[in-house]
């Protein structure tokens, strides 16, 4: 895997009420976010071509939101890895270190990508239709590839950091083996013995990216599971969805994680002590939604994971109000959702989290999810959405 600092790691402006404080990026406290930008496309290399110039919109929006939140380490999930890393150079160079009406530019020295699950053909039938897919470009592919995707890379993650990643120190989970996470919820009598020696446990990937902060390292643990959806009765996506996120839960607690292995074949997790952030779209609301049972507890109810601060907005619970359907009958406070999901079912839920050790301490955060009424509502506005049907969550706290 190439990695590289200011290059690619390969493989403020005014803001109204309810965006984010301004952050100087310096001194004692850090900020954290984690964004689903939605900057996938549906072919291979498009993502680069979108970013070649500097008139992509949605890019220029995303970027926009980017700068006026101004994070210090940054996950952005669902977007498309290349080998060469060239998208997430253009992202900085055409949109991050470019001002969008009147937000100052923001640039980030380290960046870190790599290889995703998505696309990768496994050579299985995993959705057991009767087909072993090969031919990128179609759901009936993504289907039965490791992690869905139309090509490799689609809905990949990218980490961008002002401060100094620890490149030889970073692990990749990303050939992690389902069926070798002890007690996994695997559905029963729907794989077969072939199938779960090979069948991969993250959708994605999970990384974990150490940063450099003032002297100490911090553990940015990077991942986007699976939606636990889009399956049938067998619920494989629900279960995988639940024990992608028990990786980490495991991982952080060195009693649990004695099974896991990196890339590299190294074992165990996280030393104890050790200082990390828990940042991505988790795709599981401890409320709502369609989760397997208990899925974000698991990390909302961490020994080692503080999660008493709750990021939230003044728009996400007028949202709710407004669309109405599936969010009058939730159970979850809507102004903790951080996506704008169909009024129908699941309506909106909050499923992106940055989730400190419980040595760092959260001083302030938030989800930027501006109301009508606000200026920068035209960043977030409904569908179709100019950037995303998430929300950057952000959170600052002190190392």
């Amino acid at each position: 895997m190439k990695r590289t600092c200011a290059i690619t790691a390969a493989a403020l402006a005014t803001l109204t009420a309810s965006a984010v404080p301004a952050h100087a990026g310096g001194g004692r406290e850090i900020r954290f976010a984690t964004f689903n930008a939605s900057l996938n496309r549906s072919t291979e290399g498009a993502l680069v071509n979108d970013l070649s110039t500097r008139s992509n919109a949605q890019a220029a929006a995303v970027a926009e939101i980017i700068q006026r939140a101004r994070p210090d380490v940054l996950l952005i999930n669902e977007f498309d890895y290349d080998a060469a890393g060239k998208a997430a150079r253009l992202f900085q160079d055409n949109y991050l270190s470019v001002g969008h009406n009147g937000a100052s530019p923001i640039n980030y020295r380290y960046r870190y990508t790599a290889p995703s699950n998505t696309g990768i053909p496994s050579g299985h039938d995993l959705n057991n239709d009767g087909t072993v897919a090969t031919t990128p470009g179609s759901d009936a592919y993504g289907q039965d590839s490791y992690g869905y995707g139309f090509f490799p890379g689609q809905y990949g993650m990218v980490v961008y950091s002002r401060y100094p990643i620890d490149f030889r120190n970073v692990r990749t989970f990303q050939n992690f083996r389902w069926a070798d996470m002890p007690g996994a919820v695997l559905p029963e009598n729907y794989y077969s013995a072939a199938e779960l020696r090979s069948l991969r446990l993250s959708s994605k990937s999970h990384w974990d990216v150490p940063v450099k902060v003032n002297g100490k390292r911090v553990h940015f643990l990077a991942s986007h599971p699976t939606p636990p959806s889009f399956d049938g009765t067998e619920d494989r996506n629900g279960r995988r969805n639940h024990d992608e996120i028990r990786f980490w839960a495991d991982y952080v607690q060195p009693s649990k994680s004695r099974y896991i292995y990196d890339d590299k074949r190294r074992r165990g997790g996280l030393a104890p002590g050790a200082r990390f952030v828990i940042a991505g779209d988790q795709n599981a609301d401890p409320n709502d939604g369609d989760s397997y049972a208990g899925a974000i507890h698991q990390l909302l109810r961490n020994p080692r994971v503080n999660a008493k601060y709750a990021p939230s907005s003044p728009g996400a619970p007028e949202a709710s109000a407004l669309q109405g359907g599936a969010n009058t009958t939730h159970k979850g406070d809507p102004k903790y959702d951080t996506a704008d999901f169909a009024d129908t079912a699941p309506g909106n839920l909050r499923v992106d989290y940055v989730l400190p050790s419980k040595n760092l301490k959260p001083t302030n955060g938030g989800v930027f999810w501006p109301t009508r009424n606000d200026p920068l509502y035209r960043l977030t506005g409904t569908y179709p959405f100019p950037t995303s049907d998430h929300r950057l969550v952000w959170l600052t706290a002190r190392p």
